[in-house]
């Protein structure tokens, strides 16, 4: 006769999904109930860290790698190559504007200097914010490079820190004096941030495939997506709000993917077509959130117009990619 406790097992194991479940449930039942009285079965439980590694093996097995059904075995490689890009972007994002930070304050005077020095001291509490929002991002850069060579707990570590600033926008005002950023762009900006690191941390399991470019090396292709957002703020200073590096990066860099992928036979049902379709539709929300910050203010046409172009640019891509990835990860 079937007892309560091993009913509370199989409820907790319905977390897992079918394909594992049909494998393993009687055999993680019987382990589950090997060293528990009968007698005392019928008033015990599941303890939380029995239920916390279900969960935890729910979650790696639906983002699951080669050997498991199609459609998670996909799924898991979406997720993998999501975190992989994004993180990507962010660092390089990172590079970029701490690089030209440095550079322009450090050669147009003394005073710029001194501004730029300004912002971190003589302010308290909010002082050691400003040091936190300026060094903690530096960390999707340890992020990009550990997840590439294989140091996973590093990289999840780094990307978590990495992504900490993004919430004191939305959570400073609550705490302190400083003004409130808008909602949209704060939110947006938030989920840019975490989506990618919740990935990483999820979906580069123990069972996971090793991370790996499309093409070049680590520091090369960081290098090269550095350049081209720092060159896009070079070139055109007056476009630089927030949105516009990551987003003219991505959509340099979605375009030269997909013209690699059209050379190449191995690239088909990989996941990397919706995945990069996922990061466009967050840039695209940051891109549109940030127009809106500029609504009703007296701003050059030029900048709305090049906004605008590449809100549409960003819309464009997303819809082409989700197209490539439908035609990818059709069933066969």
């Amino acid at each position: 006769m079937t007892t309560l406790l091993e009913t509370r097992y199989r409820s907790v194991l319905r977390l897992l999904p079918a394909y594992y479940r049909s494998a393993r449930e009687e055999e993680m039942v019987e382990v589950y109930l090997w060293d528990v009285d009968r007698d005392t079965q019928d008033q015990s439980r599941p303890t939380l860290g029995e239920v916390a590694s279900v969960a935890a093996l729910a979650l790696r097995s639906r983002l699951a790698a080669a050997g498991a059904p199609r459609p998670y075995a996909l799924f898991g490689s979406v997720v993998r190559h999501f975190a992989l890009f994004a993180v990507l972007l962010q660092a390089a994002a990172t590079v970029a504007d701490r690089v030209l930070s440095l550079t322009w304050s450090s050669t147009h005077g003394r005073g710029q200097w001194d501004m730029f020095l300004s912002g971190f001291t003589g302010r308290g509490t909010l002082g050691v914010v400003a040091v936190a929002q300026w060094i903690l991002p530096l960390l999707w850069i340890a992020g990009f490079f550990a997840l590439l060579h294989e140091r996973r707990a590093l990289a999840r570590a780094a990307v978590l820190l990495a992504a900490l600033p993004s919430l004191w926008p939305l959570f400073g005002p609550l705490v302190s004096d400083v003004v409130a950023a808008d909602l949209w762009f704060a939110a947006a900006t938030a989920l840019l941030a975490w989506l990618p690191a919740l990935a990483l941390c999820a979906a580069y399991h123990r069972d996971a495939p090793p991370a790996t470019l499309p093409v070049g090396t680590p520091g090369l292709v960081l290098t090269a997506c550095s350049v081209v957002m720092g060159g896009s703020l070079v070139l055109l200073p007056a476009m630089a709000d927030a949105a516009w590096a990551p987003a003219t990066g991505f959509v340099l860099g979605a375009l030269a993917w997909l013209l690699l992928r059209n050379r190449r036979t191995d690239s088909a049902g990989s996941g990397g077509a919706a995945a990069l379709a996922a990061l466009g539709l967050l840039l695209l929300a940051v891109r549109l959130a940030a127009l809106y910050l500029w609504l009703g203010v007296p701003v050059p046409t030029a900048f709305l117009g090049g906004a605008l172009v590449q809100a549409g640019a960003l819309a464009l891509l997303v819809v082409v990619l989700a197209l490539v990835a439908r035609r990818d990860l059709a069933p066969r």
